[in-house]
């Protein structure tokens, strides 16, 4: 069995001592895909939370300024707390309908999980 290697498109070994991987931008992230080409899930997460409810968000492509502009869009709305981290979003409470009107206004293709 043959392992794709996500980071290098594919790219397993070149003997060509010419050849650029193109995959990051200069400084390391990726480019910030267009709303239209953005599927992100939505799922409600109490695990190790003390049985607290946490909406996740999940599954953004892009710049961390973009998700974290994304991120206060979102609690701005729904008026609670939150964090953007590691390509995610969390925020306090349950408002999976709320974040889905959100998105889907926004332009982004979502999938619910656990609704």
């Amino acid at each position: 069995m043959v392992k794709k290697l996500n980071s290098f498109d594919g790219l397993v070994f070149s003997t060509n001592p010419d050849q650029e991987l193109n995959y990051f931008d200069s400084n390391g992230e990726t480019e910030t895909l267009t709303n239209a080409k953005q599927y992100l899930r939505i799922e409600l997460d109490k695990k190790q939370r003390r049985g607290k409810e946490v909406t996740l968000v999940s599954g953004f492509i892009g710049k961390e300024e973009d998700l974290k502009e994304l991120a206060k869009k979102i609690k701005t709305k729904c008026g609670v707390g939150g964090t953007a981290k590691e390509g995610g979003i969390l925020i306090q409470g349950d408002f999976r309908q709320k974040i889905s009107d959100l998105l889907i206004a926004e332009g982004f293709k979502i999938k619910k999980i656990n609704f």
